[in-house]
């Protein structure tokens, strides 16, 4: 018995199938242009780029594993053709997303129930760069400006420059409900008192404390009006090491719902209440 009479599947694995397509964009741009409509051979060719002859092997190819059907002198995908080319593209964009992330995966969240890295496959991620370390501090500060509204908990707003934002746009009117692990608030109010002050007596300011927020010494979350963000920390340092923020619609679900969950049993700040977080001079 020949090579060419053994059944496909007693000679190539899966990862077979998936090296033949992985080799070759020419391969994938074949299948992303037929799941788009059937085409004849010269509009593959344009499509692609490539030349007649590798369109050719490569028609030949996709006939021998049943992803195509030809009707004249045009092409088209079969179900299962249609199946591969979907699946394929899922992985491709899988691991765009991984490699998107994969310099602060270990800054993202572990604790935030419902935390999914698909979540964030369309995220913007600012990390600092080569001789350029303000990229996150700035995109925090965009993302702060550009909001009517902010939400948010944990370690998202504590940098200085982050903080100075924060009072001025609460001053100006921004709603601005957060919610801060007590050590977290201190070393906010030992920033300027005084300027932290002037903000938590605005109307518009809700300051509220949370002992068990999850990931607190990892990152915090933010909700702004268009976005929702993760902002990721250093544990050892507490330097900003990264911003992930995207305007997907079920990121923004799941952040809402976990913002809720803790909202529901955090406790309002009072100076009165919580002299310990005050600097001695406040509560003279």
């Amino acid at each position: 018995m020949g090579r060419d009479d053994i059944p496909r599947q007693e000679t190539e694995s899966p990862i077979d199938d998936i090296a033949y397509l992985a080799r070759s964009g020419h391969r994938i741009g074949v299948l992303a242009t037929l799941a788009e409509e059937p085409k004849k051979r010269h509009e593959l060719c344009s499509s692609t780029g490539a030349s007649s002859p590798t369109i050719g092997r490569i028609l030949g190819d996709f006939d021998d594993r049943r992803w195509i059907v030809r009707d004249g002198s045009t092409y088209e995908l079969t179900p299962l053709g249609e199946y591969v080319v979907e699946r394929f593209q899922d992985l491709q964009r899988a691991m765009e997303t991984e490699r998107e992330l994969r310099d602060v995966w270990e800054y993202i969240p572990r604790e935030m129930e419902g935390f999914s890295v698909d979540l964030f496959a369309d995220a913007v991620v600012s990390y600092p760069g080569p001789g350029y370390p303000y990229e996150p501090v700035e995109r925090v500060s965009q993302l702060v400006e550009g909001t009517t509204k902010l939400r948010g908990f944990g370690t998202t707003i504590f940098k200085s420059v982050n903080n100075e934002t924060i009072c001025r746009c609460v001053m100006d009117g921004m709603d601005y409900e957060y919610i801060y692990p007590p050590e977290v608030l201190r070393a906010t109010i030992e920033w300027d008192p005084e300027r932290v002050a002037q903000a938590a007596s605005c109307d518009n300011c809700t300051i509220l404390l949370h002992d068990a927020i999850p990931d607190k010494e990892r990152c915090g979350l933010g909700i702004f009006d268009d976005r929702i963000g993760i902002c990721c920390h250093n544990q050892e340092t507490g330097l900003l090491e990264a911003v992930i923020d995207t305007d997907d619609p079920n990121a923004r679900e799941w952040a809402i719902s976990v913002f809720d969950r803790h909202r529901a049993d955090a406790r309002q700040f009072s100076p009165a209440e919580n002299t310990d977080l005050l600097p001695d001079d406040a509560t003279a």
